[in-house]
Formats: structure tokens, sequence, C-alpha cells
């Protein structure tokens, strides 16, 4: 990012240390593409908020469907514009009959051609840490012609391979990488309505190269400071109090203490300098009851002593070690 930073000049401009910034901007596309394994387009924006925006409201469709476990960022992003909301069935799964219906629901019939549908569904809940089999529904989309798959791969990007989708959303910070710094990649430009401007007119603003090279650099150093072991053993050790839920990730988890309240919870564990949440960062300030556990079924009791617990790239054994220790004294 220091680097970025001493490149001063608008890569749309013409002259030298335009050129100069211009390399420097698709030297991190690369890098970006080829660390996800994404072999079509990157369109950097300010994070995946804004990612989710620009596809939901510039795909080349005529109705949008939405799961009902998405984050704020795309189920508000296109709030009053979903024509079809998808209920999630017995542990978080979505199923063929529920996509099924979802499109029928816009209109879109297979092989006809018209109304096309935009189906948004993340790969990884950021609150329950379930897992959706987004490949699997993409090739469903395949019976219907013109349909696409937009999903929110925030939680997954960098930590786990990219489903198969037509468009994806990705989130710097999520894997070590600077705030303020995020993508949409798309298979084809073709499949976006350009706004003109930046991002081969696909984005307005001068785009962030500091932040672009420093989303490059985290995804080239990977890794973790813990193993999948030691992550799939520190949520074991806390048994029941893990909800369960299809396809649960290791570095993710909705856990729900027998007494105390979640509001209850996170100060009692910030006084001892851990730091969860209760629901998505976007929603976290209300004392509503998270519409994500709630579209998972969860009761209205269970939900409000529902913490998230996640365990990022900078965690170490010795948090796991100390979040359990303070768990048991909690209970």
């Amino acid at each position: 990012m220091e680097e970025g930073f001493a490149i001063w000049a608008n890569p749309s401009s013409p002259h030298a240390e335009g050129r100069k910034a211009k390399n420097a901007l698709e030297d991190a596309r690369d890098r970006v593409k080829k660390s996800l394994g994404w072999d079509g387009e990157v369109i950097f924006t300010s994070g995946a908020s804004e990612a989710a925006a620009l596809a939901i409201a510039h795909a080349k469709v005529d109705r949008r469907a939405v799961s009902a476990v998405e984050h704020d960022a795309v189920f508000l992003d296109g709030e009053g514009s979903f024509d079809s909301v998808m209920p999630v069935g017995e542990n978080g799964r979505v199923s063929r009959g529920e996509i099924y219906e979802a499109l029928a629901v816009t209109g879109t019939s297979p092989n006809d051609g018209r109304p096309t549908t935009l189906l948004c569904q993340q790969h990884v809940n950021s609150e329950t840490g379930a897992c959706f089999n987004v490949s699997g529904m993409h090739r469903v989309l395949g019976n219907f012609h013109g349909c696409l798959m937009l999903s929110d791969c925030s939680q997954s990007a960098g930590k786990l391979e990219l489903p198969s989708t037509d468009m994806a959303i990705v989130s710097a910070h999520k894997l070590g990488g600077p705030i303020g710094i995020g993508a949409l990649l798309v298979r084809d430009y073709a499949l976006l309505n350009p706004t003109g401007g930046h991002e081969r007119g696909y984005r307005r603003g001068t785009e962030n190269l500091p932040g672009a090279m420093g989303f490059a650099a985290a995804l080239d150093a990977g890794g973790w400071l813990t193993t999948a072991e030691q992550r799939e053993a520190f949520f074991a050790s806390l048994g029941d109090a893990r909800l369960s839920f299809a396809g649960q990730v290791d570095y993710i988890g909705a856990v729900a203490h027998p007494t105390i309240s979640a509001q209850a919870l996170l100060i009692k564990l910030d006084a001892m300098g851990i730091a969860v949440s209760a629901g998505s960062a976007c929603s976290s300030g209300t004392l509503k009851k998270s519409r994500v556990l709630d579209a998972f079924g969860i009761d209205d009791k269970t939900a409000k002593r529902t913490i998230r617990v996640s365990i990022g790239w900078n965690t170490t054994q010795q948090d796991l070690e100390r979040f359990s220790e303070a768990w048991v004294g909690l209970t």
C-alpha cells in the first residue's frame, strides 16, 4: 500500500505518471484474479456493499430473486426490487424446488429466454457459518435461458475455492487486506449495463490504487495462524452451544448461551478483551432479533442468547483457548 500511495496519479490519465498508476492497477487486478482462480473480469469497488449494489442495479435482467438469509448489504441494496425471496429449508439448505418456485414467481420458465432473472445466493452465511451449494444452484440455472447467479463470497473468498457463478462479491478486509476495497467479479462485462466512468466504464470514481495493491498483497500472503484441525476442535469443544447448520465452515459459528442474553455476553466478553458480535456488523447495533436467525428458523428465546463467533486469519490457538476458558466461566 505504501508503494501505491507513492504513485500519485489517476490511473485513467494518459501521461507517464498516469500510465505508471494504470500498470500498477492492472498488475493488482491480475494478481487478484490469479489468487482467487477467477478467469472472468474484476471490477474494483469500495467494498462488498458497493459491489452488491452495482450487480443488483445493473445486471441485464428483468427480475431479481434473493435468499432470505443474505447479508444486509445484498438484501437491503435490492429492497423493493426483489421479485421473490427464497426461504431456507431444514438446517439452512435451499432446495432445487425452492429455486424453481422462486424463478416461477419471477415469471421465468426453462429455456424461454424471457423474462430473465438474477438469483442472489451467498456462499457462506456471515452469522451462522452455513455454506451453500452455490455451484449446484448455478447448474440448476443452466436449465433457464439467460438467468444469472450472483453470489456473495465475502465470507469465503481467500478461504474456500470460489463456487461456479456468473458474478461474485468479494471484500479485502475479510481476508487480511485493507478496509475500503473490494471487487465485483463478473464472468463477462456484457452481463452488466455500464454506468460510465472508470473500471472499463462500470464504476464512477477514481480507483483506489493503494487499496487494490493491498488487496492483492493480502491474497498473495494468504494463510492462517491456526490449522483447520484447531478451528474444528475449538467449535467442537463448545458442544451443543454451537447451532447446527448444513455444511458449516470451520471459522464462523452461531453460539447460544443457555441463560445470558447476547447483548450481555458482548459486554462481558468485551471486558475480557474478546471481540464477538450479535448478528452482522451492519445490523448488530440494533436490539431486534436477527433477521437471518429468524429466516433460519431459530426460535426467539435462543436467538436472543446467540452470538456470532468468528476466527480470523490472525487468530491464534491461544486466542481460541482464552475464549474457551471465558465461555466455561460464563456457563
